[in-house]
């Protein structure tokens, strides 16, 4: 039996490839390489270049391997994007999932982990916020993952697909192996943004809204490590192929950090402060989110080992003089 993995040539995605590769799975990683990197595929593993999309390829794909789970990284990611383009989410996270998982049922595919969001959530009444929170996304990015959720829930009920969908809280860092990373060279994620600027890849970095209701103004978000992400797709995989019961899991710390203070951290390691722009608040953005975790330890057994801003900090600023080098060669 092997895994399937979606969007494995990217960023999260390439770091499940390589636990599972390094785990002794056989990995087959679909992906189109619109953001992903053919480079960041584990060589353990088979790259089928192709969309998520394509029911005929899917069918194909699915006919050829016996695939015992899917894992579903492929999709689009960024907030303000999807406020501007509310229908090329809903077609690639939302639409496009629906064909994966229809294909997924005809070939009696008996698994799926869905990698989900915090953003569906919206702004949490309390925090930190559980999976027993009423889902309220402000953007179409979290609307777009949270009907994909309810397929999910819904396909469970009718045709006994078990499935596990985690909600990420912020991820980031990079393989302590140096293995992968994020590298989509102008990815909106923070902690990449903060290190490019401080490597001088970017003139500066912008910080959008500092007159939210937090201690210094700025947004507040629970940063997790990619690494300790996967390890809890890990512990997913296993719990379900241990018959575990299906559900949502939140995946984070428990613990927030504030645009500043992540800035702070990135000044730190690099030993010099970087040049920052403020300015007004971005649309579909969260005031704050922090993780209630607790059932993703209790039921799957999850243990993070990478709990701390500063090694994420650390890890991220590592793999941006990696690719630096790496574009220079």
């Amino acid at each position: 039996m092997s895994v399937l993995v979606t969007g494995g040539a990217g960023y999260i995605g390439s770091h499940m490839v390589l636990a599972l590769t390094d785990a002794g799975e056989d990995v087959v990683v679909l992906d189109n390489l619109s953001t992903g990197f053919w480079w960041a595929v584990a060589p353990k593993a088979k790259l089928a270049e192709g969309d998520v999309g394509d029911e005929t390829f899917l069918n194909r794909l699915m006919a050829d391997h016996q695939f015992d789970a899917v894992v579903h990284f492929a999709g689009s990611i960024v907030v303000p994007e999807s406020v501007s383009d509310p229908l090329g989410y809903y077609l690639n996270n939302t639409v496009k999932s629906r064909t994966l998982m229809a294909a997924a049922v005809r070939a009696q595919i008996p698994r799926f982990i869905f990698s989900s969001t915090a953003a569906v959530y919206g702004n949490p009444a309390t925090l930190p916020v559980y999976e027993t929170a009423t889902p309220a996304p402000i953007s179409p990015y979290g609307t777009s993952k949270l009907m994909t959720e309810w397929m999910l829930r819904d396909a469970h009920i009718a045709h006994g697909l078990q499935y596990v969908a985690l909600r990420y809280f912020n991820v980031a860092g990079a393989d302590p192996k140096g293995r992968s990373g994020q590298s989509t060279p102008r990815a909106t994620h923070l902690i990449k943004v903060a290190c490019q600027t401080a490597l001088g890849q970017r003139s500066h970095m912008d910080v959008f809204g500092t007159d939210y209701d937090t201690p210094d103004g700025t947004c507040l978000r629970d940063y997790i490590h990619v690494s300790d992400l996967i390890a809890a797709h890990m512990d997913a995989l296993g719990h379900l192929r241990r018959e575990g019961e299906s559900g949502v899991f939140n995946c984070g710390y428990g613990k927030g950090y504030s645009v500043l203070e992540v800035i702070k951290a990135v000044e730190k390691a690099h030993g010099a402060a970087i040049k920052v722009n403020r300015l007004a608040r971005r649309a579909g953005d969260p005031a704050a989110i922090v993780a209630g975790a607790t059932r993703v330890r209790e039921i799957l057994g999850w243990q993070p080992r990478h709990a701390d801003l500063d090694l994420i900090v650390t890890s991220a600023l590592a793999w941006e003089r990696h690719l630096g080098q790496r574009n220079a060669a």
